[in-house]
Protein backbone atom coordinates (compact mmCIF):
# COMPACT_ATOMS: atom_id res chain seq x y z
CA UNK A 1 0.00 0.00 0.00
CA UNK A 2 1.21 3.82 -0.75
CA UNK A 3 1.80 6.55 1.55
CA UNK A 4 -1.21 7.93 0.80
CA UNK A 5 -3.50 4.92 0.73
CA UNK A 6 -1.95 4.32 4.44
CA UNK A 7 -2.64 8.09 5.64
CA UNK A 8 -5.84 7.75 4.03
CA UNK A 9 -6.97 4.74 5.63
CA UNK A 10 -5.40 5.80 9.08
CA UNK A 11 -8.26 9.00 8.82
CA UNK A 12 -10.71 6.53 8.08
CA UNK A 13 -10.05 4.75 10.93
CA UNK A 14 -9.59 8.36 13.48
CA UNK A 15 -12.94 9.36 11.34
CA UNK A 16 -14.83 6.19 12.57
CA UNK A 17 -13.68 6.29 16.49
CA UNK A 18 -14.59 9.82 16.41
CA UNK A 19 -18.40 8.72 15.87
CA UNK A 20 -18.24 6.98 19.10
CA UNK A 21 -16.78 10.20 20.57
CA UNK A 22 -13.19 8.61 21.48
CA UNK A 23 -11.28 10.33 23.83
CA UNK A 24 -8.51 12.31 22.87
CA UNK A 25 -7.28 10.49 19.39
CA UNK A 26 -3.84 11.27 18.54
CA UNK A 27 -2.49 9.89 15.28
CA UNK A 28 1.29 9.01 14.69
CA UNK A 29 2.95 8.57 11.67
CA UNK A 30 5.42 5.76 12.90
CA UNK A 31 6.60 4.36 9.84
CA UNK A 32 10.16 5.68 9.99
CA UNK A 33 10.61 4.73 13.25
CA UNK A 34 8.98 0.70 12.92
CA UNK A 35 8.47 -1.45 10.49
CA UNK A 36 5.33 -3.11 12.39
CA UNK A 37 2.87 0.07 10.88
CA UNK A 38 3.16 3.15 9.22
CA UNK A 39 0.43 4.76 11.86
CA UNK A 40 -0.80 4.73 15.28
CA UNK A 41 -3.75 5.89 16.34
CA UNK A 42 -4.16 6.60 20.24
CA UNK A 43 -7.35 6.90 21.83
CA UNK A 44 -9.42 6.36 25.01
CA UNK A 45 -13.14 5.92 26.27
CA UNK A 46 -13.85 7.09 29.43
CA UNK A 47 -15.11 3.28 30.34
CA UNK A 48 -14.58 0.11 29.68
CA UNK A 49 -17.81 -0.63 27.78
CA UNK A 50 -17.15 3.04 25.70
CA UNK A 51 -14.15 1.26 24.89
CA UNK A 52 -15.67 -1.97 23.67
CA UNK A 53 -18.30 0.26 21.78
CA UNK A 54 -15.92 2.15 20.00
CA UNK A 55 -13.89 -1.29 18.96
CA UNK A 56 -16.69 -3.12 17.74
CA UNK A 57 -18.28 0.04 15.91
CA UNK A 58 -14.72 0.77 13.92
CA UNK A 59 -14.54 -2.58 13.35
CA UNK A 60 -18.21 -3.10 11.64
CA UNK A 61 -17.53 0.23 9.95
CA UNK A 62 -14.23 -0.96 8.29
CA UNK A 63 -15.70 -4.22 6.97
CA UNK A 64 -19.04 -2.15 5.50
CA UNK A 65 -15.56 -0.37 3.41
CA UNK A 66 -14.15 -3.72 2.48
CA UNK A 67 -11.13 -3.47 5.34
CA UNK A 68 -10.78 -6.76 8.16
CA UNK A 69 -8.47 -6.25 10.91
CA UNK A 70 -5.59 -8.75 10.60
CA UNK A 71 -6.19 -9.20 14.81
CA UNK A 72 -8.11 -7.93 17.68
CA UNK A 73 -7.12 -8.19 21.50
CA UNK A 74 -8.41 -7.09 24.16
CA UNK A 75 -11.98 -5.84 23.65
CA UNK A 76 -14.00 -8.78 25.98
CA UNK A 77 -12.05 -6.85 29.05
CA UNK A 78 -11.97 -3.51 27.67
CA UNK A 79 -9.25 -2.00 29.58
CA UNK A 80 -6.63 -1.56 25.75
CA UNK A 81 -7.86 -2.74 23.13
CA UNK A 82 -5.56 -3.28 20.26
CA UNK A 83 -6.44 -3.60 16.42
CA UNK A 84 -4.60 -4.67 13.72
CA UNK A 85 -4.96 -2.89 10.53
CA UNK A 86 -2.00 -3.66 8.75
CA UNK A 87 -0.46 -0.25 8.01
CA UNK A 88 -2.80 1.32 10.56
CA UNK A 89 -2.32 -0.36 14.61
CA UNK A 90 -5.04 1.67 16.66
CA UNK A 91 -5.09 1.33 20.81
CA UNK A 92 -7.61 2.02 22.41
CA UNK A 93 -7.63 2.46 26.40
CA UNK A 94 -9.81 2.97 29.20
CA UNK A 95 -8.39 6.47 30.20
CA UNK A 96 -6.56 5.46 33.23
CA UNK A 97 -4.64 2.92 31.70
CA UNK A 98 -3.68 5.20 28.60
CA UNK A 99 -1.52 7.49 31.14
CA UNK A 100 -0.39 4.55 33.03
CA UNK A 101 0.94 3.15 29.66
CA UNK A 102 1.76 6.56 27.94
CA UNK A 103 2.44 5.37 24.43
CA UNK A 104 2.45 8.80 23.63
CA UNK A 105 5.36 9.16 25.42
CA UNK A 106 7.29 6.24 23.73
CA UNK A 107 6.48 7.24 20.30
CA UNK A 108 7.65 11.08 21.31
CA UNK A 109 9.75 11.31 18.04
CA UNK A 110 7.10 10.25 15.67
CA UNK A 111 5.81 13.10 14.31
CA UNK A 112 2.18 13.88 14.96
CA UNK A 113 -0.60 14.07 12.10
CA UNK A 114 -3.41 16.41 12.02
CA UNK A 115 -5.96 17.12 10.05
CA UNK A 116 -6.09 19.84 7.31
CA UNK A 117 -8.28 22.70 7.23
CA UNK A 118 -10.60 21.44 4.61
CA UNK A 119 -11.04 18.19 6.91
CA UNK A 120 -11.32 20.22 10.49
CA UNK A 121 -14.13 22.43 8.64
CA UNK A 122 -15.81 19.41 7.00
CA UNK A 123 -15.85 17.97 10.93
CA UNK A 124 -17.35 21.48 12.79
CA UNK A 125 -20.75 22.10 12.37
CA UNK A 126 -21.62 25.78 10.65
CA UNK A 127 -23.54 28.03 13.16
CA UNK A 128 -26.27 30.08 11.76
CA UNK A 129 -24.71 33.41 12.89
Amino acid sequence: MQHNDALSKAKLCLEIIEERKAVDPVLFEVGKLTSIADYFLIASGSSSRQVQAISRHLQRRMREIGYRAYGVEGEQEGHWVLMDYGEVVIHIFYHPLREFYDLEGLWIEAPRVGLTASETKKKTPKSDL
